[in-house]
């Protein structure tokens, strides 16, 4: 575990395209790095699971903040005790370093 904790202490960088996605080994690698995250295609992704709605929102909402803060922000899907968290780079149609840091970040966040 000591590698998610590196990756959650990483800062996401800028990524406006023109870079190529993470070769299937990097994010096989950065993947390993993380509990609980599956890969579909150029999609990285876990639920979260809740015992009562006003603790998924409340999930929700920090996710929407710790997003903004990196400005790298998933797709969510809520429910009312779980929420699906994916992360992909949509400029580059594929996954970055940044899907992983963010994941790795979103973990943290679950575990306070």
């Amino acid at each position: 575990m000591q590698a998610q904790c590196n990756l959650a202490n990483k800062q996401c960088k800028p990524c406006e395209g023109g870079v190529p996605p993470l070769t299937k080994a990097e994010a096989t690698d950065l993947l390993q790095q993380l509990d609980g995250w599956d890969q579909h295609g150029t999609v990285i992704d876990k639920t979260f699971e809740f015992k009562i709605y006003y603790l998924t929102i409340a999930f929700v909402n920090a996710v929407a903040w710790l997003s903004h803060r990196e400005d790298h922000h998933p797709d969510l899907l809520v429910e009312y005790n779980k929420c699906r968290v994916a992360y992909t780079t949509h400029a580059i149609q594929g996954l970055s370093e940044n899907d992983f840091i963010c994941a790795a970040k979103v973990d943290a966040l679950f575990k306070i």
